[in-house]
């Protein structure tokens, strides 16, 4: 068994056992949207950053890639984790801003605009569909096509693939296809309309080491300044 801390508490999980799934297990939660249990972890979205370590020394990492260390410390929700998290919220929301799996995350971290420009590739690469087709399917009829900028997914040379079965199985684990919300002008990108209670000791600057990891809130105690 491997032990580390994770926002203080003790834990004690198997090796192997991935910093995502150690936090899950004692209820902490991480928001993620690659991530998928039965698929292989991919790390794509960012969204399941953590901060690992201490002082100078302490970074961020992908929680659903990086595997637990014995004596390693996370903290899920520092100020330097929810910065992160809020700048890639905002980069998903310029690729996808209809997709109202990511609109949900953006209202439980509290952004109301975002300062990109407004793509509407809707598509935010993260590789369920990739991996879903591969690993559970067992067909490979779909992939990632050329790189940077131009990276996609789709069919070999885009052509009708011969082992696609038409299951569906990409379409349903996709987090842009689940739903759509009706905005699709840049200045209502974020509609608002899931907005959950923000946290006020989020933004309180004694809280850079842990701050606020209910979901929902609860109704904090701590009292605005």
């Amino acid at each position: 068994m491997i032990t580390l801390k994770i926002n203080g508490l003790d834990v004690s999980v198997e090796k192997g056992t991935t910093i995502l799934e150690a936090a899950e297990f004692i209820g902490f939660p991480i928001p993620t949207l690659c991530h998928m249990d039965g698929l292989t972890p991919y790390g794509a979205c960012r969204l399941c950053v953590v901060e690992i370590g201490e002082g100078k020394k302490a970074k961020l990492v992908s929680s659903c890639t990086y595997p637990v260390e014995e004596g390693l410390k996370v903290r899920t929700s520092s100020k330097r984790v929810v910065r992160a998290r809020r700048m890639v919220i905002e980069l998903l929301l310029a690729s996808c801003p209809q997709s109202k799996t990511i609109q949900d995350i953006a209202s439980t971290y509290g952004v109301r605009t975002q300062r990109f420009k407004q793509e509407y590739d809707d598509c935010i690469l993260c590789g369920r569909c990739v991996r879903m087709c591969e690993e559970q399917m067992m067909a490979k009829a779909i992939g990632f096509q050329n790189r940077g900028e131009k990276r996609s997914i789709g069919t070999p040379f885009d052509t009708k693939s011969d082992v696609c079965r038409l299951c569906g199985g990409c379409m349903y684990v996709c987090p842009v296809c689940e739903l759509r919300c009706t905005y699709n002008q840049p200045e209502k990108a974020i509609c608002g309309g899931c907005a959950n209670l923000f946290a006020p000791c989020v933004e309180k600057d004694n809280f850079d080491d842990m701050m606020c990891y209910m979901n929902p809130c609860v109704a904090c105690e701590i009292p605005k300044e």
